[in-house]
């Protein structure tokens, strides 16, 4: 049986490759996406990657992620993580582990960024790694930390 890893992603992030690559990188979504389905061939799971610009559809997702028992969850909920406490408590809500994930590193960077709400519930937090983050956090999965 195949065990599904979301990979939820929020706004903006949809312009990745073209939006500040001098923060978050010139990697795309889909470049992140063929190089995690990489990581997962061959180990029985599967990556269900999406992005959104709308915060309940990130609500949603992570829902339909625990319902369907989906192995865990990579949230990288772009500027909903400071600002969402619907995201705090749909993850709250569930029982999927959820790691955080963030390209840049929001300690960085403005004050506004250095509260996450989203690393209020989640088990892990992954940054400050590019693209790479993402990578970073689903091998704590494959790897059975979380």
């Amino acid at each position: 049986m195949t065990e599904t890893i979301y990979v939820l992603n929020g706004p903006n992030l949809n312009l990745l490759g073209l939006r500040e690559p001098e923060i978050y990188g010139s990697d795309t979504l889909d470049d992140i996406a063929g190089r995690l389905e990489d990581q997962v061939h061959g180990t029985g799971h599967s990556i269900d990657m999406r992005q959104t610009n709308h915060e309940g559809m990130l609500v949603d997702w992570l829902h339909e992620a625990n319902a369907e028992g989906a192995r865990a969850i990579l949230l990288n909920a772009g500027a909903y993580t400071h600002t969402s406490i619907a995201l705090l408590d749909a993850i709250r809500a569930i029982t999927i582990p959820v790691i955080e994930v963030h390209l840049s590193d929001p300690k960085t960077r403005e004050a506004f960024r250095h509260t996450s709400y989203v690393g209020m519930a989640a088990v892990k937090t992954v940054e400050g790694h590019g693209a790479k983050s993402y990578e970073i956090a689903l091998t704590h999965v494959l790897d059975g930390d979380i």
